[in-house]
Protein backbone atom coordinates (compact mmCIF):
# COMPACT_ATOMS: atom_id res chain seq x y z
CA UNK A 1 0.00 0.00 0.00
CA UNK A 2 1.27 3.42 -0.94
CA UNK A 3 1.10 5.76 2.06
CA UNK A 4 2.07 9.42 1.59
CA UNK A 5 1.89 10.66 -2.00
CA UNK A 6 2.86 14.29 -1.45
CA UNK A 7 2.50 17.40 0.67
CA UNK A 8 -1.08 18.64 0.81
CA UNK A 9 -0.35 21.72 2.85
CA UNK A 10 1.84 23.60 5.27
CA UNK A 11 0.03 25.34 8.11
CA UNK A 12 1.63 27.56 10.74
CA UNK A 13 0.67 29.89 13.54
CA UNK A 14 1.04 33.65 13.20
CA UNK A 15 0.35 36.59 15.51
CA UNK A 16 -1.45 38.38 12.67
CA UNK A 17 -2.21 35.95 9.81
CA UNK A 18 -3.63 38.66 7.50
CA UNK A 19 -0.63 40.97 7.90
CA UNK A 20 1.79 38.08 7.50
CA UNK A 21 0.00 36.84 4.37
CA UNK A 22 0.17 40.39 2.98
CA UNK A 23 3.95 40.44 3.61
CA UNK A 24 4.32 37.18 1.67
CA UNK A 25 2.14 38.58 -1.13
CA UNK A 26 4.10 41.82 -1.37
CA UNK A 27 7.63 40.49 -0.95
CA UNK A 28 7.47 36.94 -2.31
CA UNK A 29 4.65 37.30 -4.81
CA UNK A 30 2.33 34.71 -3.27
CA UNK A 31 -1.19 34.97 -4.64
CA UNK A 32 -3.04 35.01 -1.32
CA UNK A 33 -6.71 34.17 -1.79
CA UNK A 34 -9.69 35.62 0.13
CA UNK A 35 -9.67 32.72 2.60
CA UNK A 36 -6.17 33.79 3.69
CA UNK A 37 -3.89 31.21 2.09
CA UNK A 38 -2.41 30.08 -1.20
CA UNK A 39 -3.15 26.98 -3.27
CA UNK A 40 -0.16 25.98 -5.40
CA UNK A 41 -1.55 23.94 -8.31
CA UNK A 42 0.57 21.23 -9.92
CA UNK A 43 0.62 18.42 -12.47
CA UNK A 44 2.03 14.89 -12.24
CA UNK A 45 1.87 11.76 -14.36
CA UNK A 46 -1.02 10.62 -12.14
CA UNK A 47 -2.64 14.05 -12.35
CA UNK A 48 -2.13 15.35 -15.93
CA UNK A 49 -4.92 17.94 -15.60
CA UNK A 50 -3.14 19.68 -12.73
CA UNK A 51 -6.14 19.63 -10.41
CA UNK A 52 -3.98 18.82 -7.37
CA UNK A 53 -2.61 21.48 -5.08
CA UNK A 54 -0.48 22.18 -2.04
CA UNK A 55 -1.90 24.72 0.40
CA UNK A 56 0.09 27.33 2.34
CA UNK A 57 -1.90 28.90 5.16
CA UNK A 58 -1.17 30.94 8.30
CA UNK A 59 -3.48 30.31 11.27
CA UNK A 60 -4.17 32.63 14.20
CA UNK A 61 -1.62 31.98 16.96
CA UNK A 62 -4.31 30.87 19.42
CA UNK A 63 -5.76 28.17 17.10
CA UNK A 64 -6.53 24.83 18.69
CA UNK A 65 -6.50 23.07 15.31
CA UNK A 66 -2.95 21.76 15.90
CA UNK A 67 -3.79 20.47 19.42
CA UNK A 68 -2.71 18.48 21.27
CA UNK A 69 0.59 19.42 19.62
CA UNK A 70 2.26 22.54 20.99
CA UNK A 71 4.21 23.04 17.74
CA UNK A 72 3.64 26.23 15.77
CA UNK A 73 3.15 24.29 12.53
CA UNK A 74 1.36 21.31 11.05
CA UNK A 75 2.09 19.51 7.79
CA UNK A 76 -0.74 17.98 5.77
CA UNK A 77 0.27 14.87 3.82
CA UNK A 78 -1.69 13.55 0.83
CA UNK A 79 -2.66 9.86 0.93
CA UNK A 80 -4.52 7.60 -1.51
CA UNK A 81 -6.56 5.60 1.03
CA UNK A 82 -6.94 7.40 4.35
CA UNK A 83 -8.74 4.61 6.20
CA UNK A 84 -6.13 2.02 5.16
CA UNK A 85 -3.23 4.26 6.23
CA UNK A 86 -4.87 5.06 9.59
CA UNK A 87 -5.54 1.37 10.19
CA UNK A 88 -1.91 0.47 9.41
CA UNK A 89 -0.63 3.23 11.72
CA UNK A 90 -2.85 1.97 14.55
CA UNK A 91 -1.55 -1.58 14.03
CA UNK A 92 2.00 -0.23 14.23
CA UNK A 93 1.26 1.40 17.60
CA UNK A 94 1.11 5.01 16.43
CA UNK A 95 -1.01 7.59 18.25
CA UNK A 96 -3.91 8.09 15.81
CA UNK A 97 -6.96 10.26 16.52
CA UNK A 98 -10.24 8.34 16.49
CA UNK A 99 -12.14 10.87 14.39
CA UNK A 100 -12.09 11.17 10.61
CA UNK A 101 -13.66 14.18 8.91
CA UNK A 102 -15.25 13.77 5.49
CA UNK A 103 -16.46 16.70 3.39
CA UNK A 104 -16.46 18.00 -0.16
CA UNK A 105 -12.75 18.77 0.42
CA UNK A 106 -11.90 15.11 1.02
CA UNK A 107 -11.18 12.91 4.02
CA UNK A 108 -8.99 14.04 6.92
CA UNK A 109 -7.33 12.11 9.76
CA UNK A 110 -4.59 12.91 12.27
CA UNK A 111 -1.62 11.19 13.86
CA UNK A 112 1.01 12.37 16.35
CA UNK A 113 4.68 11.72 15.62
CA UNK A 114 7.03 10.56 18.43
CA UNK A 115 8.07 14.17 19.17
CA UNK A 116 4.49 15.38 19.67
CA UNK A 117 3.91 17.00 16.28
CA UNK A 118 0.38 16.59 14.93
CA UNK A 119 0.30 15.48 11.29
CA UNK A 120 -2.78 15.78 9.11
CA UNK A 121 -3.44 13.05 6.56
CA UNK A 122 -5.67 14.01 3.63
CA UNK A 123 -7.30 11.92 0.97
CA UNK A 124 -8.35 14.45 -1.69
CA UNK A 125 -11.68 14.09 -3.46
CA UNK A 126 -11.64 11.93 -6.59
CA UNK A 127 -9.88 13.74 -9.45
CA UNK A 128 -7.68 15.90 -7.27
Amino acid sequence: MKRVTGIGGVFFKANDPKALAEWYRKHLGLEVEEWGGVAFRWKTADNPTGTGSTVWSPFKDDTTYFAPSTASFMVNYRVQDLHAVLSALREEGCSVEDKVEESEYGKFGWVMDPEGNKLELWQPPEGQ
